[in-house]
């Protein structure tokens, strides 16, 4: 990627490596609700947290549905229950926001002037549902101002690794007609589908600063990253990565 956000904002885009789980989990799997060990799972949190430099606590995570929600985190507090919903936006330094994917786009968002960041998960239901428009008028509501806005998009599946039917085409135009040319036909009812290229399309009309994807294959790229698609055409089971951002003290910088 050209673009990054400044020292005042800590990010990654964590791949599959480095993790404790083993088998089609191994090994930096950041999911439960995938079948893995929950005592590996919790191990492959704690490295996370540890590379961010904070404890597990202060990693706030969603239970993701493919929806528009978005969760405002206010407090440093944790969550008392885990909420429902695909994005979180927060102007409390010393937290951090993680976003599960494995083949959907991770969308990590500053404003780095005014002290707002964001992490959403952008499939293509989410996108097509307003996921990314819906953050980013949280991040305002905060204070943000949308020309300052960046966001980064993380590892996911690109077009070339994305066939889809007609089914699908249809039901997506039906929400949004102008996605037209995201579906490039290859064969008679079938078509590859740009998520990356539909999400900057997405941020773009928003009117945001700058948006940048960083080309990397989630499906092509079977060492570095979990993908859903891959795995379920071999019948396996599929972890996930996760990408996390959160903004720092001015002390520690």
């Amino acid at each position: 990627m050209s673009l990054c956000f400044p020292e005042n904002i800590r990010y990654r885009f964590f791949s599959r490596k480095n993790g404790v789980s083993e088998g089609e989990f191994s090994s930096l799997n950041c999911s439960v609700k995938v079948g893995d060990d929950p005592a590996k799972v919790r191990e492959n949190m704690r490295r996370v947290s540890g590379n961010l430099g904070c404890t597990v606590e202060k990693l706030f995570v969603l239970h993701q549905t493919h929806s528009s929600i978005v969760i405002p985190v206010t407090t440093r507090e944790p969550f008392e229950k885990t909420p429902y919903g695909d994005a979180l936006v927060t102007n409390q330094s010393n937290i951090f926001l993680g976003i599960k994917t494995a083949d959907c786009a991770p969308v990590l968002m500053a404003d780095p002037e005014k002290g707002i960041v964001a992490a959403a998960h952008a499939g293509w239901r989410g996108a097509v549902g307003g996921i990314l428009e819906n953050t980013i008028e949280t991040m305002v509501k905060m204070g943000a101002e949308v020309q300052n806005i960046i966001a980064l998009i993380g590892p996911c599946i690109a077009p070339q690794s994305y066939e889809t039917g007609e089914d699908m085409e249809k039901a997506f135009l039906e929400q949004d007609a102008s996605a037209s040319l995201f579906f490039v036909p290859v064969e008679a009812g079938k078509y590859r589908f740009d998520l990356p290229g539909y999400v900057l399309a997405r941020l773009e009309r928003s009117g945001i600063g700058a948006a940048e994807w960083g080309g990397k294959d989630t499906y092509a790229l079977k060492d570095d990253y979990f993908s859903h698609r891959r795995s379920s055409q071999k019948g396996e089971s599929c972890g996930r990565q996760i990408s996390v951002i959160g903004l720092l003290d001015k002390a520690l910088f």
